[in-house]
């Protein structure tokens, strides 16, 4: 396989072309709605969305160049917590890989 040298000549000419957005602020005007979705489409969507938006954890502030709040510590506590790595080892209280098989 051995390609070869070719020229490509591009052109585009808009002459009297609408931008995407000039045929859809025309499109509204005129009352073409074949480009918008029925307000059917959006309310289901919504009922979709909503309760994701709605749902959202609450952001717990921590000081900089810190593992993070203490508040994340709970997320682990039943898999036996965390520990810094760090640390040469893990606090006595906290299970490792190996203790627990």
């Amino acid at each position: 396989m051995v390609g070869e040298a070719v020229e490509l000549l591009v052109r585009h000419m808009a002459g009297d072309e609408m931008t995407p957005y000039e045929r859809l602020l025309g499109d509204a005007i005129r009352g073409d709605a074949m480009l918008f979705v029925r307000e059917g489409v959006v309310e289901a969507a919504w009922r979709v969305v909503d309760p994701v938006l709605g749902n959202k954890t609450p952001v717990q502030e921590y000081e900089p160049n810190t593992w993070g709040p203490g508040e994340a510590d709970q997320i682990i506590v039943a898999d036996g917590g965390w520990h810094n790595p760090k640390l040469v080892a893990p606090p006595a209280h906290v299970a490792t890989p190996q203790s627990r098989t």
